[in-house]
């Protein structure tokens, strides 16, 4: 064994504590290892699979691009482009103080915004943790703790001075799951995901089962508008800066927003909606490409994720991209190298052979690894798998890290070129807000969304930035109530 030192610790996302270690010698532990010539042949094989040359990413881009017009065109489509009815732009002079209720995976999320008019907030909000429990509990259960921590959080802030004893604010509630919408203060849960299954709740409006709750318990609330965390985004980020025409979240999920003209919305012809008028429209684009597997570049990896997956066929694109299943992906080509006897000979890998085991977060601290001797990599090998590892295999599964977070941010350029190029924003250029925990915290995932954006469109893909978005299930949430509220106020469509 190589005499080890432990030196500094690392702590992750998910709270667990991972020791660095220093090193005295190299590879003369005893173990049979694959060498540093027979990792690079592995290498170049991996790199077929899993680079994207410009032109096939125009050819997806075009595919992507029908998807989008499929689903304004008809109900019931893979991509199901959801007209969320928050109408145009914020003017950023929205004023006042509204609630917002957000129901999230892990925590419920109580905010009191103060709009300032000029692109100006402020928020005060309160975390209330779910368990797994009321996760599974009946449906009216659950919208009655949401009911429970509103009146607490109003109660207090009554009491600071801060809401007015008998004012009645009005209310967003943010509920990212699919909804199907036929108005904004109205949606029929379709299914949970996020590991939800309330039962009583698939097939219902959500809205009138949280105005129940509210009137159970006397809350001094009124619910106007129900949206989900992306159209929030969207909003949020353009009431900060106005140039923001797409909102996008890359984290455990996917999806996308943007702003559509009525009138190229043929599903909803029937509502006698002015045609310019605009529309935000909730892609759910995590489905791109579901069922028929026609265009996206799967590996036989992504086959087994997608064959193993609790839905399989579905969320296609999301697959490939979102943070739940790249460090998947890279432990089932691990696991397939170790099958072969390329890797870990003699060494006992029953703990890097269960499922989800490697989370994208190591892939994150794998690229970040300033060290020569690559030892995040040995932390992460000896501490979670114990497994001993060689300087050549460290690099090899280094450079795997990178091949599988490029593809997933060269696919995310994919989705955000094909609605600038739906919409013609190239030219002009715009501003794309982008949220969620790959984008804001694997190393590059920006950089290389750039990269992609520029190898579709070439010089011109510059004109196009994404930014850290704005806060879309509080002050979006927040903001499209106040949007609502004035439009309705004024008569302008005030049934939908």
């Amino acid at each position: 064994m190589a005499s080890r030192r432990g030196s500094t610790s690392v702590v992750l996302p998910s709270g667990q504590t991972l020791p660095s270690y220093t090193r005295s010698s190299e590879d003369d532990d005893g173990l049979p290892h694959a060498t540093k010539k027979k990792m690079a042949d592995h290498l170049r094989k991996y790199e077929a699979l899993f680079t994207l040359t410009p032109q096939r990413m125009r050819i997806i881009v075009e595919a992507f691009k029908e998807s989008l017009e499929l689903g304004l065109a008809k109900h019931e489509q893979v991509v199901p482009m959801i007209p969320t009815y928050v109408f145009g732009w914020p003017s950023g002079q929205e004023t006042g103080k509204y609630l917002a209720v957000d129901l999230g995976g892990t925590n419920l999320r109580v905010c009191l915004v103060s709009l300032e008019g000029g692109g100006k907030f402020e928020i005060t909000q309160s975390k209330y943790r779910l368990s797994e429990e009321q996760k599974q509990d009946e449906g009216q259960i659950l919208f009655d703790f949401c009911a429970e921590c509103l009146k607490a959080f109003i109660d207090s802030n009554v009491e600071a001075g801060i809401i007015d004893k008998d004012q009645i604010l009005p209310l967003g509630f943010t509920f990212s799951y699919p909804c199907s919408q036929d108005r904004i203060d109205h949606g029929v849960l379709i299914r949970w995901t996020k590991g939800f299954g309330a039962p009583n709740t698939e097939g219902h409006d959500v809205v009138a089962m949280f105005r129940t709750s509210l009137a159970k318990h006397s809350v001094q609330a009124q619910v106007v508008a129900l949206t989900c965390d992306t159209t929030g985004t969207l909003i949020a980020s353009h009431y900060v800066n106005p140039k923001t025409r797409i909102a996008c979240i890359f984290g455990t999920g996917c999806n996308a927003a943007y702003m559509e003209r009525a009138g190229d919305i043929p599903k909803i012809a029937n509502l006698g909606i002015d045609p310019e008028a605009e529309i935000a429209i909730n892609c759910e684009w995590g489905a791109f490409d579901s069922f028929e597997h026609e265009n996206l570049p799967r590996s036989k990896y992504d086959i087994i994720i997608d064959e193993t997956s609790n839905k399989p066929g579905e969320q296609a694109f999301e697959k490939l991209i979102s943070g739940r299943y790249l460090g998947e992906i890279l432990r089932i080509i691990i696991c397939e190298l170790i099958d072969e006897g390329v890797l870990f000979l003699g060494q006992n890998t029953y703990k890097i052979e269960i499922a989800y085991s490697f989370d994208t977060a190591f892939l994150s601290l794998m690229e970040s690894d300033p060290t020569d001797e690559l030892l995040m990599i040995i932390g992460i090998f000896s501490h979670f798998f114990a497994l001993e590892t060689t300087l050549a295999e460290r690099q090899f599964f280094r450079a795997l890290a990178k091949l599988v977070a490029r593809r997933a941010a060269r696919l995310s350029a994919c989705g955000i070129a094909a609605i600038v190029s739906k919409m013609g924003y190239l030219e002009e250029g715009c501003v794309v807000g982008a949220d969620g925990s790959l984008y804001k915290k694997y190393p590059m995932f920006a950089e290389r969304i750039h990269e992609g954006l520029q190898d579709i469109f070439g010089e011109k893909g510059r004109n196009i930035v994404t930014v850290d978005a704005e806060d879309g299930s509080g002050i979006g949430s927040a903001i499209v109530a106040a949007m609502t509220k004035a439009r309705r106020d004024a008569g302008i469509y005030p049934t939908l």
